[in-house]
C-alpha cells in the first residue's frame, strides 16, 4: 500500500539562548517559579532582522538533506506558521524561492501550535491522491515578536525555531510491517477562539498584537483532548499504547506532557523531550524534537512514532508513523 513516509527532518534554532535567570532580570519571576510550572530552563530568539523565512530555509535545508533528494524533486512545499513575514504572500512562497525550488505548489498553513501535525495531513492527502511525489513540510516561528514582555504568564512559555520534514509517496515494508504515515486525526473547537489567541491582526486593528492566553483552560482542554484525539489515531492505525516505541507531543509544558503520557499509559522514559530548552516554539517543536531524537539514535528504523499537538482555535490532531 502507497504511504506517506518522512524521509529526512532538519531543525534549526537562533544562536541567542535567553535564561529564565534572563528573564527574572525583567519581569516578576524566576527560574525555579518557570521550572515547577512549565519545566522550561531555556529559549532560543531570533536575532534582530531575523525572520520566520530565515528560520525556516534553515530548517527545511537541512531536512532536504537529510533526506538525500534534490530540490529538483519537491513538488510541494507546507509552511505551517503563526508569525508569517508578511501579511501576504505566504511566507511558504518565499522559502521555496530562496530554497531554489521553482516547480509544485507552496502555500502557508495556520493553525498555531498544531500547524505542523495539520501540514502533515494535508502533505499526506496530496502524496496519497498522486497530486505530488516528494512534499516539504516545515513548522516555523518567531513568537518572540508577539510576545508581551511584560506579561509574565506568557512572555516566559515561547521559543523561536524551526523544524522540517520531507515525505515520500512510497510502498516501503520492513519486517513485514508498513513504513510511513499510519493514521492522522484532526479536530477543532471555536467555541474556545479566546482562550488562546493574539489581540491584534489586520482586520481587527491593524497591528500585530500579542499573545493572550486563559492558562488553566488550555491546560484543561490540552490534556483531554490530545489523550483522546492521540487514542483515536492509535485506533485508525490498529495500534495499542504498548506498541508505540515513541511519544512526540507538542513541547509546550511538561506538566501537560506528562499527563498526556499518564492517560495513554506511556512510560516517561518513551516521550521525548526537549520543552526545557527550547520552551514553547509552537508549528517547531515537534520537527524540532523529532530531529533530536533522530540525531542521538532513539528514533529508529521502523519505530512507531506518535505525535499529537493542540493549538488556539482550538485545533488539535495527532499523527501515527512507522518510521
Amino acid at each position: 500500500m502507497l504511504r506517506s513516509r518522512i524521509i529526512g527532518c532538519g531543525a534549526y534554532l537562533p544562536e541567542k539562548v535567553l535564561t529564565n535567570d534572563d528573564l527574572a532580570k525583567t519581569v516578576d519571576t524566576s527560574n525555579d517559579w518557570i521550572v515547577g510550572r512549565t519545566g522550561i530552563t531555556q529559549r532560543h530568539i531570533a536575532a534582530d532582522g531575523q525572520l520566520t523565512s530565515d528560520l525556516a530555509l534553515a530548517a527545511a535545508e537541512r531536512a532536504v538533506s537529510a533526506a538525500g533528494v534534490s530540490v529538483e524533486e519537491l513538488d510541494l512545499l507546507i509552511l505551517a506558521t503563526s508569525t508569517p513575514d508578511n501579511t501576504f504572500p505566504a511566507t511558504a512562497a518565499k522559502v521555496q524561492a530562496r530554497l531554489g525550488m521553482h516547480q509544485g505548489a507552496a502555500f502557508d498553513v495556520q493553525a498555531v501550535c498544531a500547524g505542523f501535525i495539520c501540514a502533515l495531513s494535508v502533505a499526506d492527502k496530496f502524496l496519497l491522491s498522486g497530486q505530488a511525489k516528494k512534499a516539504l513540510i516545515i513548522g516555523a516561528e518567531t513568537y518572540s515578536r508577539i510576545l508581551d514582555w511584560n506579561d509574565r504568564t506568557t512572555c516566559v512559555l515561547f521559543g523561536d525555531g524551526a523544524g522540517a520534514a520531507v515525505l515520500s509517496a512510497e510502498n516501503s515494508v520492513e519486517n513485514g510491517a508498513e513504513r510511513g504515515i499510519l493514521a492522522v486525526k484532526l479536530h477543532s473547537d471555536g467555541r474556545h477562539y479566546d482562550a488562546l489567541y493574539v489581540d491584534g491582526g489586520v482586520s481587527s486593528s491593524q497591528t500585530s498584537g500579542h499573545l493572550r492566553m486563559q492558562g488553566k483552560e488550555v491546560y484543561r482542554h490540552a490534556v483531554v483532548n490530545l489523550a483522546a484525539v492521540a487514542g483515536e489515531a492509535m485506533e485508525a492505525a490498529g495500534l495499542a499504547p504498548s506498541d508505540i516505541d515513541w511519544l512526540v507531543p507538542h513541547q509546550a509544558n511538561l506538566r501537560i506532557m506528562n499527563a498526556i503520557a499518564r492517560r495513554l499509559d506511556l512510560p516517561p522514559e518513551k516521550m521525548v523531550v526537549t520543552v526545557d530548552r527550547h520552551a514553547n516554539t509552537s508549528s517547531a517543536s515537534i520537527p524540532l524534537a523529532l530531529v533530536e531524537a533522530i540525531e542521538d539514535g532513539r528514533i529508529k528504523s521502523g519505530d512507531v512514532v506518535l505525535m499529537e499537538a493542540i493549538g488556539g482555535g482550538f485545533v488539535w490532531g495527532s499523527a501515527v508513523a512507522r518510521w
